[in-house]
């Protein structure tokens, strides 16, 4: 590998596990786990009463870790599964549920959107697109795995 495109991937590597760790950060500060926070932020992006394989989806969680944590966060009375059909779920957040997400995933939401709103727009569309070219790409190459 060519040494400046070693070390623009390293650095690549470096501001994702960082990002990464921010969010962590955000969580613990929330008084959340990551993948409580990472369902409620899907549940919250996506709406209330979402698709769970939505939320797995968008959580970018394994399925065995949402279901993990979905039952944990139902005991908790954050949330229950309604069945849509024989074979999907819908999620949708109880009262403390959507207090609670107002308190934590909805305010990181909020973050963000005062970020991207702070930029130019012109820079919101260009990382959006080289996000989506990389995205696309990987899919691509890893296909051949």
């Amino acid at each position: 590998m060519h040494t400046d495109t070693f070390q623009k991937l390293s650095r690549f590597n470096y501001l994702l596990g960082e990002t990464e760790a921010a969010y962590h950060d955000a969580a613990l500060k929330l008084g959340l786990s990551d993948s409580a926070m990472r369902i409620l932020y899907a549940i919250c992006d996506l709406g209330d009463g979402c698709p769970l394989q939505s939320v797995c989806r968008r959580s970018g969680l394994s399925k065995q870790t949402v279901n993990s944590a979905m039952r944990k966060l139902e005991r908790e009375g954050v949330l229950c599964l309604k069945p849509t059909s024989a074979r999907t779920k819908q999620i949708c957040l109880t009262e403390h549920g959507k207090a609670l997400a107002a308190r934590t995933a909805q305010r990181i939401l909020q973050m963000e959107n005062e970020i991207f709103s702070a930029w130019p727009s012109a820079d919101v569309e260009t990382y959006l697109r080289l996000t989506e070219r990389f995205l696309t790409d990987f899919r691509q190459k890893s296909s051949d795995l």
